[in-house]
C-alpha cells in the first residue's frame, strides 16, 4: 500500500503532512531509481504491513539471513579489501600486487588479458596487439609461477576472474601453490567460473553451454573433495548489470544461474550440503544507493529460502549467500573523471551497508585506461576510510526496519520471483540462453535507460548536466601498456616451449582428450598437463576439437 494513494492509516498527523506535501512545489524531475522504478515520496508502516519481522527480516546470522550471513558481521571482521589488478606481463602484475599488499589490501584479485580469457596463448595470431592490454597474460605454468613469485599462496586468498578456461587456469594456480609447498586443503580463494553469465552478458565463451556446464561441475566436485576452502564458482551478476540490466534483472538472472548450477551438481550425484556451503556471489553496486542495498538484502533472503525449501539444504552455511561487490564500472565517466572518486565512494558504502563480504572499489581513471598506482591507491583508501572513519561498520544492518528499505527489499524479491517464473516457462536457464531471451531482456533495459538519459529524465553529472567543454575536462594521468609487454611475454613463452619435455606434453594432452571423451572429472588431467608446461592454448585447442565451439543466436 502507498500513502500517496491515500491508503495509509488516517490520522491528523498524516493529513497535516499530506496537505503540506500537496501544497509544495515539486522539482521537475522523474522520481525513479536508476532502474526506472518509481520512488514514492514517503513510506510508512502501512507499506510493510504484510512483512513478518521474524520470518522476513530476522536477525543477523539467522535464517533467512536478510540482515547478513554472520551474527557479528563487521564487529568481528571487516570485509576483505580485494582490488582487481592485472596488466602487462606476469612480472608487472606481481609488482602491483606487492604494492597493494604493502598499502593494506587484504586479498588478491587477478584480471586476465583478453587472449587468456578466450583460451589463446600470447603467440596466437588473434592475440596480436592484445597481450597484457586489459589484464595479465598467462599462457603457461611459468607465467603463473612468476605472477605469484614471493607471495605465499597459503597465506593469501586469491580471486581469479576467468570463465571459459577457468578449470585450466585454476589447475595452474593449484600446481603453483603446490610447488611453493602448500597443501591444496590450505588454499583459499575464488574462481569466477560462471559460464552461464558469459552467454547472458559478457560473451567470453568458447564451448557450447552443455559441455561448459560439465566443466564447471567438475571444478565444484574437485573443490569439495580436494580444496575445501576454495569457492569454485562466483555466480556473477556484475557483468549482467554492466551490460545494461536493471537491478531486479541482475538479482534474478544471477540467482537463476546459481540454482541451475546447483541442479547440475545434484544431477551429478553430489549432496547439496557438500558443495553449496562454498557457493559465492559477485554483485554490482550501482549508483542508486537504496536500490542496491535492497537488492543485496533480498538476494540473501531469496537464496536461503530456495536452498532450504527446494534443494533440501540443511547445513546453515549452504543457506548463507555470501558475496563480493564491485562498484559499477559502467557508471564511471571519461568526462570529469575526478567525479568518479565520489561515485565509487557511495557505491562502496552501499555494498557495506548491504553486508558484502569483500569489496573492490573502481579507480577514477578506469574509463580511460587500466588504473595507475596512484588511482588504485585512492580506490583502496576509499574502502579504508569507510571502514575506519565513517562508523558504519560499528553496527549491523543499520537500515533494517526502515519503511523505505524494507518495502524496497520486498519489491525486489517480488520482481525476482516473477522473473524466475518467466525463466521456468522458457524451460530453464540454458534453454532461455539458447533462445536469446536473456540478451533481449538486457537489450530492452539498456535501450530504455539510454532513452531516459537522452531525454534528461536520468542525469549523469558531466555528461548530460553540468557539462564542461574544456580540453582539461579529461586530463589525468593514465597507464599505458606498450609493446614491450607483449615482446617479454612472447620471449618467455618461446623459452618455456624450448625447455620442456615435448613427449610429456603430448602424453598430457592425449590424456585431456581421452578424459574428455570418457566423461570423467577433468581437473586431474588439467593439473598434470600444467605440470608438464603444456600451454593454455594447447589444452583449450584439444577441448575445442572435442567439445566444439558456440555461436549465439542473433538477438534484436
Amino acid at each position: 500500500m502507498s500513502i500517496m494513494d491515500g491508503t495509509a492509516t488516517e490520522n491528523s498527523s498524516f493529513e497535516s503532512w499530506k496537505k503540506a506535501y500537496d501544497s509544495a512545489a515539486q522539482r521537475d524531475v522523474s522520481f525513479e531509481t536508476v532502474s526506472s522504478e518509481p520512488v514514492e515520496a514517503l513510506r510508512t508502516a502501512d507499506d510493510i504491513e504484510g512483512t513478518d519481522p521474524d520470518a522476513d527480516i530476522g536477525l543477523p546470522g539467522q535464517f533467512p539471513y536478510t540482515r547478513g550471513p554472520y551474527a557479528s558481521m563487521y564487529r568481528t571482521r571487516l570485509w576483505t579489501m580485494r582490488q582487481f589488478a592485472g596488466f602487462g606481463t606476469a612480472e608487472d602484475t606481481n609488482q602491483r600486487y606487492k604494492y597493494l599488499l604493502e598499502h593494506g589490501q587484504t586479498g588478491l584479485s587477478v584480471a586476465f588479458d583478453l587472449p587468456t580469457l578466450m583460451g589463446y596463448d600470447c603467440d596466437h595470431p588473434r592475440a596480436l596487439g592484445e597481450v597484457g592490454k586489459c589484464g595479465v597474460a598467462i599462457s603457461s605454468l611459468a607465467d603463473m609461477e612468476t605472477l605469484f613469485d614471493g607471495i605465499p599462496l597459503k597465506d593469501v586468498t586469491t580471486s581469479m576472474t576467468i570463465n571459459s578456461p577457468a578449470a585450466i587456469i585454476w589447475a595452474m594456480y593449484l600446481v603453483t601453490a603446490k610447488k611453493q609447498g602448500a597443501r591444496l586443503d590450505e588454499l583459499g580463494g575464488t574462481t569466477q567460473n560462471d559460464i552461464l553469465k558469459e552467454y547472458i552478458a559478457q560473451k567470453e565463451f568458447i564451448f557450447p553451454p552443455a559441455p561448459s556446464m560439465k566443466l564447471v561441475v567438475d571444478t565444484i566436485e574437485f573443490a569439495s573433495k580436494e580444496v575445501p576452502k576454495w569457492h569454485p564458482v562466483s555466480f556473477s551478476g556484475y557483468h549482467i548489470r554492466e551490460a545494461g540490466s536493471t537491478a531486479a534483472q541482475e538479482l534474478a538472472f544471477t540467482l537463476a544461474d546459481a540454482f541451475a548450477y546447483t541442479e547440475a551438481c545434484i544431477e551429478r550425484g553430489l549432496d547439496v550440503d557438500t558443495f553449496a556451503k562454498r557457493h559465492s556471489f559477485f554483485f554490482n553496486s550501482h549508483v542508486d544507493f537504496f536500490e542496491e542495498i535492497a537488492k543485496f538484502r533480498a538476494a540473501r533472503r531469496i537464496y536461503a529460502r530456495r536452498m532450504r525449501d527446494k534443494y533440501g539444504a540443511k547445513n546453515p552455511r549452504s543457506l548463507m549467500l555470501r558475496f563480493h561487490t564491485q562498484t559499477a564500472g559502467c557508471s564511471l565517466t571519461a568526462q570529469q573523471p575526478l567525479n568518479n572518486i565520489v561515485r565509487t565512494a557511495w557505491q562502496a558504502l552501499a555494498g557495506v551497508l548491504g553486508g558484502t563480504q569483500s569489496l573492490h572499489t573502481n579507480s577514477m581513471d578506469e574509463t580511460l585506461s587500466l588504473p595507475t598506482e596512484n588511482a588504485a591507491k585512492v580506490a583502496l583508501r576509499t574502502q579504508q576510510l569507510i571502514a575506519h572513519e565513517s562508523g558504519v561498520a560499528n553496527t549491523i544492518d543499520p537500515l533494517a526496519g526502515s519503511y523505505f528499505v524494507e518495502d524496497l527489499t520486498n519489491r525486489m524479491e517480488t520482481a525476482a520471483n516473477e522473473i524466475f517464473d518467466q525463466i521456468d516457462e522458457l524451460g530453464g536457464v540454458v534453454e532461455a540462453i539458447e533462445k536469446g531471451w536473456f540478451q533481449r531482456e538486457i537489450g530492452k533495459a539498456a535501450y530504455h535507460f539510454q532513452r531516459e538519459l537522452e531525454a534528461g529524465r536520468q542525469t549523469i553529472v558531466g555528461v548530460n548536466k553540468y557539462v564542461e567543454n574544456s580540453e582539461d575536462d579529461t586530463k589525468i594521468e593514465t597507464l599505458y601498456i606498450g609493446p614491450e609487454a607483449e615482446r617479454q611475454a612472447l620471449a618467455r613463452h618461446k623459452a618455456v616451449k624450448a625447455a620442456r619435455d615435448e613427449s610429456a606434453v603430448a602424453a598430457a594432452l592425449k590424456r585431456i582428450r581421452d578424459d574428455s571423451r570418457s566423461g570423467v572429472n577433468m581437473m586431474p588431467a588439467f593439473m598434470h598437463a600444467s605440470e608438464t608446461y603444456a600451454t593454455l592454448g594447447e589444452m583449450v585447442d584439444v577441448l575445442r576439437e572435442e567439445l566444439g565451439t558456440y555461436r549465439e543466436p542473433p538477438s534484436f
